[in-house]
């Protein structure tokens, strides 16, 4: 924690709710989306995840940083949120296979963070008001001159920002003898995401998010997977375009998160920001098929459209969120292709839901014959 007596840091959201409090990492100012995770673990993967680009993060749980960093404890090769909100964010760690502290973390990073705020009043506000736009400064304290900079910031609804987070450059992971291949399609996708298809014997072929069904066949893959990322959806059409085309390749696919949401605008449901979006690491999913229910780590502010999904002939409704009955997974009945808007790599987060990554391979396999 931060307990500087003569540094201030203020937190001005675009209702004209302000906070203030201690700079914690870079000192400056940022904005974004302002936005909430419940978890109380795995703050680094959460920090690197590239899904959180644009979005400023609050941490609920009274205290992130006190086990500290770690190198390989990452999602993606930098931190991807545009500002940090905490209770008490922790320059001292514990752990001994730590590489270092939060606070040199974020400030290596350049993300520009707040603490000492009360986080529990402010998610409260953020679940009753919704999701908006926000600041954080600890080097300017003129209120007018912070809600003028906060204008300037662009509202979530209608970005695209796959673009931003993708892969610069192809590149392959797992085994190149693997009689499993996959083309993924990279939104903003998640380390572990390729482990869990590599660990189970994949080989895959990692493309940026604008590659072309064409270049995508090069590879000669079995199957093809739509990852997750940032920004809206329905601003990307580009991508649904080529979800369509890679549908009638009759090949296997799997999309998550932001990629379940554009199997669903390749079909014609629409999708739609939601009020404060799910993020953290328990939501209550259950699986329709099976009856069961899975605990999962979710991140994900936009969502499918369920009275669309119920009045689409082709589409079949397969998870639900047990909290508030939003779509949680939906699967094709004419075409291999399913997705689900939660995240079965869970890192962090329970493994309830990776018995997917064996779906999505077990059907390969029975469409190679």
């Amino acid at each position: 924690m931060n307990n500087s007596s003569v540094e201030n840091a203020i937190l001005m959201l675009e209702d004209g709710t302000i906070h203030h409090g201690n700079p914690f990492g870079k000192r400056g100012t940022t904005s974004g989306e302002i936005c909430f995770n419940t978890g109380m673990t795995g703050y680094q993967e959460v920090f690197t995840d590239p899904s959180y680009f644009g979005q400023v993060l609050i941490m609920n749980s009274v205290h992130i940083g006190n086990y500290g960093v770690k190198d390989s404890d990452v999602e993606s090769g930098s931190v991807k949120i545009r500002g940090l909100i905490g209770r008490n964010l922790e320059a001292q760690f514990s752990r001994k296979l730590a590489t270092g502290s939060l606070d040199d973390y974020l400030k290596f990073n350049n993300i520009v963070c707040i603490e000492g705020v009360d986080t529990r009043a402010l998610v409260a506000h953020v679940r009753t008001q919704g999701a908006m736009n926000c600041i954080i400064s600890s080097e300017i304290q003129d209120i007018g001159r912070l809600k003028s900079e906060l204008q300037k910031t662009p509202c979530m609804d209608g970005l695209e920002l796959a673009s931003c987070v993708t892969t610069e450059s192809e590149y392959e992971a797992g085994n190149p003898e693997s009689p499993i291949r996959i083309a993924v399609i990279d939104y903003g996708i998640k380390h572990h995401i390729i482990e869990c298809m590599t660990s189970r014997g994949a080989f895959v072929r990692v493309y940026g998010a604008r590659t072309s069904l064409k270049k995508l066949k090069e590879f000669n893959p079995d199957g093809y997977f739509i990852s997750n990322g940032p920004g809206d959806p329905s601003a990307m059409d580009y991508a649904v375009e080529t979800v369509q085309e890679i549908l009638s390749e009759n090949k296997p696919l799997f999309g998550i998160c932001l990629g379940h949401q554009l199997l669903a605008l390749a079909n014609d449901i629409p999708t739609f920001k939601m009020h404060h979006g799910h993020r953290g690491l328990n939501h209550p999913v259950k699986n329709i098929l099976t009856g069961k229910c899975e605990i999962t780590t979710q991140n994900h502010g936009f969502g499918v459209d369920p009275q669309a999904v119920k009045k689409a002939a082709n589409i079949e409704v397969t998870h639900l969120n047990l909290n508030d009955d939003s779509i949680e997974g939906i699967r094709m009945k004419d075409k291999p292709a399913f997705s689900v808007q939660y995240h079965p790599e869970s890192t962090p987060g329970p493994h309830d839901s990776r018995y997917l990554f064996d779906d999505f391979l077990e059907l390969i396999r029975k469409s190679k014959g």
